[in-house]
């Protein structure tokens, strides 16, 4: 699938397309807009997973990019069944790009997420279901294999946030004396970048930019690929 869209302007116009949405958060504007959501949002988004998912295949063949709603780009329209909030739309771009040993819902990826004045970079594994999050367990209290993802976080740790602790007891039937047992108070764990300033990604430099912090966060990545799947 190709587009048009040089992303040389991107992600200030997906930004600003956002911006407008946020303040106009209902079905009338959006449908009178839907050439603006075309041009700004959805063409941009493809064309930054296809690049994007170009180079991730240099550092994992079974990285999975596809260019589609509700594939690598998440959809704007929000379930607002059971939510207070009954605004229909999102407004934020979520890119994912995932490892192809499991499924979308359950696999660890890279994830790319652009709001009005912001832009977060992340990789790593979020909320997995209980099989999931047993593996991630059963492996962190293997000593070698606990020290490997310890030494990963702390790296990690000096330039951004380690996000996925969320329990404060120990889950049952695991030792919290061994030397990595903060691990376990992890639901998932993954590497998180956030930035106001959209002017690091502007004039052309998002996919390298983004690429570079991927890479840096890949050890993680990796260790949850070798260990879970």
């Amino acid at each position: 699938m190709k587009t048009d869209f040089v992303l040389s302007d991107f992600p200030g116009r997906s930004a600003t397309f956002l911006g407008k949405l946020s303040r106009n958060n209902n079905r009338d504007w959006f449908e009178a807009n839907r050439e603006l959501y075309n041009s700004d949002f959805l063409g941009p988004a493809v064309q930054f997973v296809l690049e994007m998912g170009d180079l991730l295949f240099e550092l994992d063949p079974d990285i999975i990019a596809i260019p589609k709603i509700d594939k690598s780009i998440f959809r704007l329209h929000r379930d607002v069944r059971f939510s207070k909030d009954k605004s229909p739309y999102k407004t934020n771009m979520g890119l994912y790009f995932w490892n192809g040993k499991a499924k979308k819902s359950d696999a660890t990826g890279f994830y790319f997420h652009i709001e009005p004045k912001l832009f977060g970079v992340a990789a790593g594994l979020y909320m997995p279901p209980p099989y999931l999050l047993k593996k991630f367990r059963d492996a962190v209290v293997k000593p070698d294999v606990g020290n490997e993802l310890h030494l990963i976080t702390k790296k990690l740790e000096r330039k951004y946030e380690i996000g996925g602790k969320k329990f404060k007891r120990f889950p049952k039937g695991y030792d919290a004396d061994f030397p990595y047992s903060d691990l376990l108070l992890y639901e998932g764990i993954y590497a998180w970048y956030e930035s106001s300033n959209l002017k690091e990604l502007a004039r052309g430099k998002a996919a390298v930019k983004i690429f570079k912090i991927f890479k840096e966060m890949l050890p993680l990545y990796k260790w949850l690929t070798k260990n879970l799947y």
